[in-house]
């Protein structure tokens, strides 16, 4: 299967199963947002808050929700209004606007052109001069639309942990090493979103900031690095299909930053930063704010400005990362009615069991002699602790195909046997293999195999 098509049948999927939609849809979409539907929201926020427990449930890092909108000096100090900025073009023909440092990755506009990169264009002059283009997005605080009145939607939500470092550090007691923790939304004005969910306008980071003392920052990095691979790995990524990109030119405000690669079909793409951000941030926002963000040792008597480990990662791009990883296509063998046997394709999603949106489906085998009651009955219990999907349409090989499209790892069926001796089967979403239990076990038995 070409890598390109997999990608096309997963966007198909996401819109069918309620995944993903484009935003706005009715109205045409809006270019690079996305709306999740109400099997995504249920992943994202599966994944979410995984996430929350890894860097959260220790006894150093505490977490916080900064807001969007903050005061305009903020990202003076973070040099995102002086730097944040990308190259743009025009392409004087099909009115194209183009990244100038990306043009030879990036189609050609012009849909006469099928398959020219937009590089051809540039060495054909057909683009205008490059000018510095600002990501951020300007909006006012106040009836008055003036430059006195100027906010931005925040770029990244790491500047909000920064400014909060004070407050956190004497409301929690914390000691170095410790960390800041927060997922939250962020925005920036690409000049081209790309790549489904990868490369979008609207999006949410779930990001760490460590503060550690100077002389221990190699130490911390490793460390770090080596969690959130680790994260990754165990909720379902193969290490095959992650990649450690080494940058070599760096950011002015870093000693050293790692990405976290995932094998897209598109190629090699982050999904998540390790950085060692120094003291610049602290420094910085004392400089333009008049207070000093320094830490005093009570045991060495040392006041210094700490050092910053950074974990960024992308919850939009892990979403994507862990909905492609999962998709596949098996070809099974189906036993027909009359006897015969003929082979059919299975489309199934074999998301981590935590991160799945649904955890069980339960399914009445036939309406009749009371099953419809006693699956209902199942639903509800196992509804006060996880997702679960009550259905009763269709035959059981049709449900069960709905079901390994939206990637629920267990299904419930109530049949005659159930009747008799209060047993169920259940079956498992990857080896399709089927067991019987006593029902009043369910809720155990589904909780043991998620966890």
């Amino acid at each position: 299967m070409a890598k390109i098509d997999i990608t096309e049948k997963v966007v198909s999927l996401a819109k069918r199963r309620g995944f993903v939609f484009q935003s706005s849809e009715i109205y045409g979409g809006l270019n690079g947002c996305w709306d999740y539907g109400p099997l995504g929201v249920e992943m994202l926020n599966n994944i979410k808050q995984s996430w929350w427990k890894e860097m959260t449930y220790r006894e150093n890092i505490e977490g916080i929700d900064a807001a969007i909108l903050m005061h305009p000096r903020v990202w003076e100090a973070s040099g995102h209004v002086e730097n944040f900025t990308d190259p743009m073009v025009d392409c004087k023909e099909c009115k194209g606007r183009f990244r100038a440092d990306q043009l030879e990755e990036t189609d050609c506009g012009n849909k006469g052109y099928k398959g020219r990169k937009a590089i051809k264009c540039h060495q054909e002059g057909k683009f205008t001069e490059a000018r510095n283009f600002n990501l951020m997005f300007k909006t006012f605080v106040g009836p008055l639309e003036d430059s006195s009145n100027v906010v931005y939607l925040r770029p990244e939500t790491a500047q909000g942990i920064y400014v909060n470092f004070l407050n956190v550090k004497e409301a929690s007691r914390q000691k170095l090493p410790f960390g800041i923790a927060q997922i939250g939304k962020a925005f920036r004005n690409e000049i081209n979103t790309k790549n489904f969910l990868f490369r979008t306008r609207e999006f949410e980071q779930m990001e760490m900031q460590f503060f550690i003392r100077p002389d221990e920052d190699e130490k911390w990095f490793e460390y770090w690095k080596e969690q959130r691979v680790n994260w990754f790995i165990k909720n379902g990524i193969p290490k095959e299909k992650l990649n450690i990109h080494v940058h070599e030119k760096l950011a002015h405000y870093a000693k050293a930053a790692v990405d976290i690669e995932y094998e897209f079909p598109f190629g090699f793409g982050e999904i998540e930063g390790i950085h060692n951000r120094t003291d610049f941030d602290l420094k910085r926002h004392t400089e333009y704010s008049g207070k000093k963000l320094e830490y005093f040792d009570d045991q060495t008597k040392e006041r210094f400005t700490p050092f910053v480990i950074e974990t960024s990662a992308g919850a939009s791009r892990s979403f994507m990362a862990f909905l492609l990883n999962s998709y596949d296509e098996e070809e099974v063998v189906k036993e027909n009615s009359d006897g015969t046997k003929s082979t059919e394709v299975r489309t199934v999603l074999h998301l981590h069991p935590s991160f799945a949106p649904i955890k069980a489906a339960v399914f009445p085998l036939v309406n009749r002699d009371g099953m419809q009651d006693i699956a209902a009955n199942i639903t509800e219990d196992l509804r006060n602790y996880m997702r679960v999907f009550y259905d009763d349409s269709g035959a059981v090989g049709r449900r069960y195909r709905r079901q390994d499209e939206c990637g629920t790892p267990y299904c419930i069926t109530v049949d005659s046997e159930t009747l008799t001796n209060n047993t169920v089967t259940i079956r498992d979403r990857d080896t399709m293999a089927q067991e019987r239990i006593n029902k009043d076990n369910l809720v155990e038995f589904i909780l043991k195999k998620i966890k």
